[in-house]
């Protein structure tokens, strides 16, 4: 049975083929879901910018004024945006790990770091970090916006979250280095690890200018992006010979 599957998934240790085809197919479940997620995620993103009123811009406005306190809907926002968190997370420990397992250690700290970073933990916290108000609200100001504990939660949260996901990228790049079939995946991993801390300094540069929430929003994309990718990776990599992803 264990030669109907690849061996990719086979640690470098040695371990039988045969326990890599039996995790296969838990393997291709968690990353669908994985995929899965991101795909509702920039769905609910893009839906929930249609109903958010005139004065909210997607172009300079933030993902999280969107689900606010104040925000229209914003309820909506907040389940997604959990579901989809802890959908990442499983998938980074039950899809990304072990298909990158014979990548040593590496694999299981970007495997951790990822299901730690703004996709996963981040977004699972959401209902605790819901700021004050909308930068589109009669009134409302940064310091407003951030003067409650969500919004306080919010700010810091997602630095740190956004750091832990270019940790994960660097750390799976490495691991995927010592994979055979994976090895041509490092070096695009890493190039996604740079582009978001470019985007993020440029999110930081433009936060009090008309182009803030683009920047955010192509961070988020990048993200979404880069584990779908990876997802897909996953699957074909993971899929019994011959047969269709």
């Amino acid at each position: 049975m264990a030669s109907r599957y690849s061996d990719v998934l086979s640690p470098a240790s040695g371990r039988h083929p045969a326990e890599a085809s039996r995790r296969s197919p838990w393997i291709r479940r968690w990353a669908w879901l994985g995929i899965a997620a991101q795909v509702v995620f920039v769905a609910g993103v893009l839906v929930a910018a249609s109903w958010q009123g005139p004065h909210y811009s997607v172009l300079r406005d933030s993902i999280s004024d969107m689900y606010t306190v104040t925000a229209p809907h914003g309820t909506f926002l907040v389940q997604l945006l959990t579901d989809t968190g802890a959908a990442t997370i499983l998938f980074a420990l039950l899809a990304v790990w072990p298909a990158l397992r014979s990548g040593g250690r590496a694999a299981a700290i970007g495997s951790v770091l990822l299901a730690l970073s703004i996709g996963g933990l981040g977004d699972l916290l959401s209902p605790a970090e819901r700021l004050a108000c909308r930068m589109a609200d009669p009134g409302c100001t940064m310091s407003l916006q951030l003067s409650n504990s969500g919004g306080k939660m919010d700010n810091i949260l997602s630095d740190i979250g956004v750091l832990l996901l270019v940790l994960a990228c660097f750390f799976l790049a490495h691991a995927m280095a010592r994979i055979p079939g994976w090895q041509a995946w490092a070096r695009p991993t890493r190039a996604t690890a740079v582009l978001i801390i470019a985007l993020t300094f440029a999110d930081a540069l433009t936060e009090h200018t008309g182009v803030y929430g683009l920047f955010e929003r192509m961070v988020a994309a990048t993200m979404a992006v880069a584990l779908t990718a990876l997802g897909i990776g996953i699957l074909r990599r993971s899929r019994p010979k011959g047969a269709q992803i």
